[in-house]
Formats: C-alpha cells, sequence, structure tokens
C-alpha cells in the first residue's frame, strides 16, 4: 500500500561571490537559439487577460496559478540584470516543507502564508517581510525551524540526505504533499487549505489588527465524500461562488462556510487526478485525470457548475476527450498523463478560446483542446478527437536521442504563447520519494534542462514553436511571467553558481535577469511557484519558508 500511496501522492552562469540582498545589478547575459520577430508581437500588456473573479481576494495572486484561469501570469515587473543574493541576509519566515504560494489578501499590506504545515499572515508593507500571526493545520505539528534548518542543510549523498528527511519527516516524506497543496482567498479574506482530506477554512481573530492573531473558521472531513481518494489534489472558486474541490477520484461542491456539500462527481474508474482544476466565468470547469495505468489515455474533461449543481451534459456545454498517457516518470513528475493544471489560453474578444496542457508521453506534447463550441473550419487533428484543436511535439531544443521531456508544471500562457519546461533528467539514483527527490535533484543527483515556448496560430489553427533553450534549468518550481517585462522566470541549478532564477525574454528566450542564489537548499522552491511583488522583489517560495529578495 505504501509504494502505491507513494505514487498517488501529490506529490544556472559562472562562479561569482555572493553578496548582499539587495545588490547593484551587472549587465544581462544574452543567450538562447530563439528568432521571435518582436516587430510582429502584440505587447503581452496589450493581450487580453480572464475575466477577474469577483469572489478572490485580488485580481492575482488570491489562487495557485495566480488567476481563475491559471495563467501563471503577472503584472508587476521586474529588472534585468545579474544579481548575486545571499540569502541569509534576506528577510524569511519559516514554515514547510512546501510552500506553495503566498497569497494575496484583501489588504495590499498583507499576504497568507500558505504551507505544508501552517497558514500565516504576512506583513509585506514598506519592504518587510514579517509574520504578523500562525496557525498550524488541523492534526499537523508545525515543523520548528531548527527542523527545516536540518533539512535544507548540505548532505553529501542522496542517502545522508534521506535519512535527515525521514528522521523529520516520517517513512513516507511526500505525504506532507497532501496538504496545502493547492489554496485561494477569498474577497472576505477567508483563506482555503487542505490538511490530508479536511478542508478549512481561516480568518483573522480581529480584522482590525492581524497581530491578534489567525482562527481556524471553520474545517469539514472530506474522507467519505471523495470516493476512496486518498487526498485532496485541488481547490478552486466559481464565478458565483462555490468552492470546487478536487480529490483523487471525483470532485466536490461546498459552500464557502464548509458546512455543506452541495454536489459531487466521481471520476470514470480509469481515471485519477494528481493536478488542480481551473475555470472560466461562465461556470466551466476543466479537470485533467490521468490514467491508473501506464500507457492508457489520459482524460480532459469540462464540466458546468452552476448553483452548486455540476453538469455532464453536452446541452449545457460540457465535453469530454482523451488525450496521450504514457510511463511513470523516474523523478518530480507524477502519475501517467498530464503534468500540467489545466490553463485557459483565449479571452475577451479573442478568436479561439482554448485549453492547455502537457501530456503524458515520454517526450510530451503540448495539446489544446477547444474549449466552447468547436469552430466550423476547425480541421482534425489526424488520429485525435476533434475536440483536440492542436498537438505540439515538444523539444526543448534537446536531440532525438533525449530519453524523457516532460513537466509537472502547468502552462505559462500569455496571449496566444505558451511556455513549458522539462522537469525530467534520467539518473542512476533510484528516487522513491518524491519530496526526498525535489531536495536532492541538483545539488546531489544531476537536474533537468530545457524550455520552449510555442505560439497558437490563430490564422491557421495550430501550434508553431517559437524559440527553444536546451541550456536552461528548470527542476521544480512553477514558472511565470511578467506581463509589464516581458520576461518568464525559471528556477533551476547550476553545478558552478548554485540555484538561480533565470528570466527569458518572451519573445526570442534571451537570458534578460539572473538571480544567483547559492548552493543552499534554502534557494530550492520544492514545487512552488515564483513570484514577483508590485515593486520588483523576488517573493521567493523556499522549501522551508517565503522569502524576500530586494534588488
Amino acid at each position: 500500500m505504501q509504494k502505491n500511496y507513494l505514487y498517488l501522492m501529490v506529490c544556472v552562469i559562472g562562479a561569482m561571490s555572493l553578496a548582499s540582498c539587495s545588490e547593484d545589478s551587472i549587465s544581462p547575459d544574452a543567450g538562447g537559439d530563439g528568432d521571435g520577430d518582436s516587430t510582429t508581437e502584440v505587447p503581452l500588456a496589450q493581450v487580453a487577460k480572464p475575466k477577474p473573479n469577483p469572489w478572490l481576494a485580488q485580481e492575482e495572486y488570491s489562487i495557485t496559478h495566480f488567476n481563475s484561469a491559471q495563467t501563471d501570469a503577472f503584472s508587476s515587473a521586474v529588472k534585468d540584470g545579474t544579481f548575486n543574493i545571499d540569502l541569509s541576509k534576506c528577510q524569511m519566515t519559516w514554515s514547510g516543507p512546501v510552500n506553495l504560494m503566498t497569497l494575496a489578501s484583501t489588504s495590499p499590506n498583507y499576504m497568507w502564508g500558505m504551507s505544508s504545515d501552517r497558514v500565516s499572515y504576512l506583513d509585506i508593507s514598506d519592504g518587510k517581510l514579517e509574520r504578523v500571526a500562525e496557525a498550524g493545520l488541523p492534526g499537523i505539528t508545525m515543523k520548528t525551524q531548527e527542523q527545516l534548518t536540518r533539512i535544507i542543510a548540505d548532505h553529501a549523498t542522496y542517502d545522508e540526505l534521506s535519512k535527515t528527511v525521514t528522521d523529520i519527516l516520517g517513512p513516507a516524506p511526500q505525504m506532507s504533499m497532501a496538504n496545502g497543496n493547492y489554496v485561494l482567498c477569498d474577497k472576505d479574506n477567508y483563506a482555503y487549505t487542505n490538511a490530508g482530506q479536511v478542508m478549512a477554512r481561516y480568518r483573522l481573530a480581529n480584522p482590525n489588527n492581524p497581530k491578534d492573531g489567525i482562527m481556524l473558521d471553520h474545517q469539514i472531513r472530506l474522507t467519505n465524500f471523495t470516493f476512496g481518494s486518498f487526498t485532496l489534489v485541488g481547490a478552486t472558486m466559481t464565478y458565483d461562488g462555490h468552492l470546487v474541490v478536487a480529490a483523487q477520484n471525483g470532485l466536490l461542491v461546498l459552500n464557502r462556510a464548509l458546512t455543506t456539500i452541495e454536489d459531487s462527481y466521481p471520476l470514470p474508474s480509469d481515471q485519477i487526478l494528481t493536478n488542480s482544476i481551473c475555470i472560466d466565468e461562465n461556470g466551466g470547469v476543466y479537470v485533467a485525470s490521468n490514467s491508473r495505468t501506464p500507457g492508457g489515455k489520459g482524460l480532459m474533461q469540462k464540466l458546468i457548475c452552476k448553483d452548486g449543481k455540476i453538469s455532464t451534459s453536452q446541452a449545457d456545454g460540457a465535453w469530454q476527450a482523451y488525450y496521450d498517457g504514457g510511463p511513470q516518470a523516474p523523478c518530480i513528475k507524477l502519475g501517467h498523463g498530464t503534468g500540467s493544471t489545466p490553463t485557459l489560453m483565449g479571452f475577451g474578444q479573442d478568436k479561439d478560446k482554448l485549453v492547455v496542457i502537457t501530456d503524458g508521453s515520454k517526450r510530451m506534447k503540448l495539446v489544446a483542446f477547444w474549449r466552447d463550441e468547436i469552430p466550423s473550419d476547425a480541421q482534425q487533428v489526424a488520429g485525435y478527437d476533434k475536440r483536440i484543436a492542436g498537438v505540439h511535439e515538444v523539444t526543448c531544443g534537446l536531440g532525438t536521442s533525449t530519453e524523457w521531456i516532460q513537466s509537472e508544471q502547468s502552462v505559462v500562457v500569455g496571449g496566444y504563447d505558451a511556455f513549458v519546461v522539462n522537469n525530467i533528467n534520467v539518473t542512476n539514483q533510484e528516487i522513491n520519494d518524491k519530496i526526498i527527490g525535489v531536495i536532492a535533484i541538483g545539488p546531489i543527483v544531476k537536474g533537468p534542462q530545457g524550455a520552449e515556448c510555442v505560439r497558437w496560430n490563430t490564422k491557421e489553427k495550430k501550434w508553431e514553436s517559437k524559440w527553444t533553450r536546451s541550456d536552461v534549468s528548470s527542476v521544480s518550481m512553477i514558472p511565470a511571467v511578467s506581463i509589464k517585462s516581458e520576461m518568464v522566470f525559471v528556477c533551476g541549478w547550476n553545478d558552478a553558481s548554485g540555484w538561480e532564477v533565470t528570466g527569458l525574454d518572451w519573445k526570442s528566450g534571451a537570458t534578460r535577469h539572473r538571480s544567483i542564489l547559492g548552493k543552499n537548499n534554502r534557494a530550492n522552491g520544492a514545487y512552488a511557484i515564483i513570484q514577483y511583488l508590485a515593486n520588483g522583489d523576488l517573493l521567493f517560495n523556499s522549501v522551508a519558508g517565503p522569502i524576500r529578495v530586494k534588488y
């Protein structure tokens, strides 16, 4: 059972001296083999955006992947340049060992720190990152700073790291990923998270004085309603104010107060869900599940959720379409299908409305589905359901001999451009636990390389590769794109300089930004998402807690 449970659990350039947390910049490096033509592209600031969800605290950052469409796009500008960062001199709050995202609250001066062991309230005003209150998750013991420091300490071997992590987290460390994995903050400043199969919401004890503490407002145990699932894997808020919770074997709809299960939907028995879900403003809920068997077909579904009820009727706009699966990856990625939370592409008056994922093939493909009515002039892709608008074989600039090109990250979308990364590198080291693996890859185990930006051609209705970077490292963090700066950010490992957040030009793939964070695993993001604050500071969701990096 443990082996099954571990599978099911939801789970870069020369040597440079380290400086303080606010060093002066050096001229940016050139890089990339892209051939994007900036004169023909619409600036990202001018492309249509997802409709703001009125039930979330802010338009951006109040839900995992930044918005209801899950585009991983943010509006803040980020500086060009190379920066050497000493993280020990930066403000940090300790939590974890996974800190998926720091949520925007209803106040621009505060954010909710969401992690696998606690909920925190963080003061970010005037350049600060200070925890003013915290509360443990139901049934979860908060890790001490000493324990988290041991986890991120330098380890000489994989076995040494494995012993340290299991001593602290128990025999199956990746079980911690069952807590706080997809989170959100609503318009009334309630923060929602999960602890195993418990869904919980938190609030300030005194909204006028956050230092008075955080309260667990309500919790609901969903064990008997998730169709035999081990854990919850996602959550979102509909545009009419209902909470949709994803479990491995099905979906539930709850009221915001978490007092009522309003509806439920079981996945087909051959499918399992390992990622979250996304929604549109018309009640569409997009679910990409994996086959339970290696090589089996995954299933993309559009369900309709209105007034707390789920419909699978085609008359209401619901649909299903199968996509290609594959084998279990050796590290980072979970399951036999997509590693992506579905991402919407095309908004407002845009011509084509799509939902995109990467598939489960060893060398993954980027797959676009028509999310509404299939256009009358759409040509069926040979060998695929007509619902599939386009399929692109991702190369990341890597040779045909590369066995694995796969991702555990959602697709980053800006306009009709999509950005994906490779998270897999074949290694002789047997990795049986995702948490141990994600801490080891880079410092101890050789990490992956490769990234690609792809454009959807609305005229010819097909994918076209825009640029590739075979030399860029992205180990496990979710990439994000700055709309204002037109840069997409990844976090990877370089043997010479250690961990690095790298900013790539959205048009050409050239390197424009490097934040060199050093070799200590304090700079390991461990499945978290890359964020930047309104003033351009990096909000780095480290494996051991959020860190504010000032440039």
